[in-house]
């Protein structure tokens, strides 16, 4: 029998926003999330490594990008990128759960309800109601979505508090 692979970490998760130094302004303020270093400008134009490296990941149709990395309280960051050329597009549905590839990201603090006023109050959105997930158990979650159409997702535990042993 094969031994399983060991559990990787995850990293960062990349988002694209329309404006990163909002984005920034409200990731510290509502999330607490920090920035770890200078927001950096990127001409994928003018020939250096970087910029080579980002053609070969988005295509030569990039031309311009902005973007910063935030971190959180657990060591996994948010890579945000605001793409100048070609412009940021925000889709009229940013909740397509039903799409393949990433739909929301999940944060965790004991007074759900408070960050999700939290959001609100700072030009995000409250999506779903406050839920218990289990009946009996202390387990909250709530469905938010920041200024800039990125749905966060936020829980009262861990992940791994949640789901162990439920049977």
């Amino acid at each position: 029998m094969a031994t399983p692979p060991t559990p990787r970490a995850i990293a960062h998760i990349g988002i694209s926003v329309p404006d990163l130094d909002a984005a920034i302004r409200w990731y510290e303020q509502v999330l607490g999330f920090r920035l770890i270093g200078p927001p950096g400008d990127v001409d994928l134009t003018d020939g250096s490594h970087f910029a080579q490296l980002c053609t070969d990941i988005f295509g030569s149709g990039c031309k311009r990008l902005r973007l910063a990395h935030i971190a959180t309280a657990n060591g996994t960051a948010l890579e945000l990128f605001e793409f100048q050329d070609p412009a940021h597009e925000q889709p009229a549905d940013n909740f397509q759960w039903w799409r393949g590839g990433i739909f929301h990201f999940c944060v965790v603090d004991p007074d759900v309800a408070g960050l999700a006023q939290r959001i609100e109050q700072n030009g995000g959105k409250i999506r779903s109601r406050v839920w218990d997930l289990f009946d009996g158990r202390p387990y909250q979650l709530v469905y938010c979505e920041d200024p800039f159409g990125t749905i966060v997702e936020i829980y009262s535990h861990s992940h791994e508090q949640f789901f162990a042993n439920q049977g």
